[in-house]
């Protein structure tokens, strides 16, 4: 309340002789905060700071006077590493967290102490925070990597979220970070945009440069081969799927899931589901939605209503809700869209896990998924095998984690009580217009 005043205060302009007043007490509650006579938390001086723009000329003012010299000024910033605030206190500072009052503290200690905080943040991987302390006190000459790193930790969190697409466009105005994105696609194992992206921008030497071997890291992923469940069935025409239907309504438990092509324009509306992936254990078929729906929408519409609103097939999800509301969007005048029965989310019944899909099936079957074509292009025709493979396992894995789940409670003799859990979660849902 009191920082909100005198921020109110502050813009009275008949008030202002009365605030340089009060900003030399503020300097002086700085003053004996951080030499700990006034006990406080660090978040009220966060907020004495951004009041009252408290700088090493108000430090000095506290100190010796309203007639400075630039002696002064030397003599504050001294008094401040000797008496409260030196190298000890900001590293202190900066390992409870306390970012924003260590940034503050170092601008009065001078250029020697902010370069210390850029540094531990280089060293915390907080490249985002050092970049931006580099380019306010423009410490490039002493930090001239900060900026690429920054932009290199960029491009990489956006190519593990698959979002492909934002980070070429992050990178392409610098060849060393278009290479470092090839880089990444071919760690990932994703060579069709590796190609793709070779063949953009002329990058073959760089490729060629790699040793591909010692790159690829596929095989710390899950996999349908280690699942045993390389089956998988594209269907797009009505006779394969009333087949594909004829085998699920023949399953106990299904995986279901689906994509859509992504669409990274703000307020823009979602892009159409594209296609849908059901899964057993063993075979997974992947519907091609969009030509499905084009070619005879009643013959969908019936088929899924066999399967989504059957009482006898246990279907599993993961965050389902967002999947089906899409699903309800896309095709709102198809009926088997908009209500489900015996339909369970796994993101509920395993509400500890981290990570998404990818981390629950690292928990419970020991390897996680290869996450790197979330955002790839799901109305192309066709769709590469790369493509198929992610999509299909997506919805088998489901199947897996639970039977796994539930063979591991049965071992250890608690059956019953984990049945009665996940029996909780399973309902019904209706997505009225």
């Amino acid at each position: 309340m009191l920082t909100s005043s005198l921020r109110h205060f502050k813009t009275v302009e008949s008030a202002r002789k009365d605030f340089l007043e009060a900003k030399l007490l503020a300097a002086r509650l700085v003053l004996d905060i951080l030499a700990s006579v006034v006990l406080h938390e660090n978040r009220i001086l966060v907020k004495i700071f951004e009041t009252f723009d408290v700088e090493l000329r108000d430090i000095a003012h506290a100190l010796y006077g309203s007639e400075l010299d630039d002696d002064d000024l030397v003599k504050a910033r001294e008094h401040l590493k000797q008496h409260c605030c030196d190298e000890s206190f900001l590293i202190k500072l900066i390992e409870s967290n306390q970012f924003e009052v260590a940034e503050e503290c170092a601008v009065f200690m001078g250029k020697e102490m902010v370069c210390l905080i850029i540094q531990k943040y280089l060293n915390m991987k907080m490249l985002k925070s050092a970049n931006k302390l580099v380019k306010e006190h423009e410490l490039t000459e002493e930090f001239p990597d900060v900026n690429f790193l920054y932009k290199e930790s960029l491009v990489k969190k956006l190519a593990e979220k698959g979002c492909w697409d934002i980070a070429e466009v992050r990178a392409k105005k610098e060849t060393k970070l278009m290479e470092y994105l090839v880089y990444l696609a071919m760690e990932a194992g994703y060579m069709e945009k590796v190609d793709e992206l070779c063949q953009r921008y002329s990058l073959e030497g760089y490729v060629d440069s790699l040793v591909r071997e010692e790159i690829f890291c596929g095989s710390d992923y899950l996999n349908l081969k280690k699942l045993g469940s390389d089956d998988i069935v594209w269907v797009d025409e009505i006779n394969g799927l009333l087949n594909a239907i004829s085998y699920i309504e023949g399953c106990k438990i299904i995986g279901l899931d689906c994509e859509w092509k992504p669409n990274f324009e703000k307020n823009s509306k979602p892009s159409k589901v594209s296609i849908i992936q059901i899964a057993s254990d063993e075979k997974a078929f992947i519907f091609d939605l969009i030509k499905l729906y084009d070619d005879d929408p009643k013959a969908l519409d019936s088929c899924f209503r066999r399967i989504m609103c059957s009482s006898n097939i246990l279907k599993l999800g993961y965050d389902v809700q967002c999947d089906l509301h899409q699903l309800s969007q896309s095709y709102g005048e198809l009926e088997c869209f908009q209500s489900y029965e015996m339909l369970l989310d796994l993101q509920k019944v395993f509400k500890g896990a981290t990570g998404g899909l990818s981390g629950l099936s690292k928990k419970i079957l020991g390897s996680g998924l290869n996450k790197t074509r979330r955002n790839s292009n799901w109305e192309l025709r066709p769709l590469s095998q790369k493509q198929k493979e992610y999509a299909a396992l997506d919805a088998v894995v489901l199947v897996h984690i639970f039977r796994e789940h539930i063979g591991r409670q049965h071992q250890f003799g608690i059956s019953e009580r984990c049945k009665a859990e996940w029996k909780s979660h399973i309902g019904k849902l209706f997505l009225g217009h």
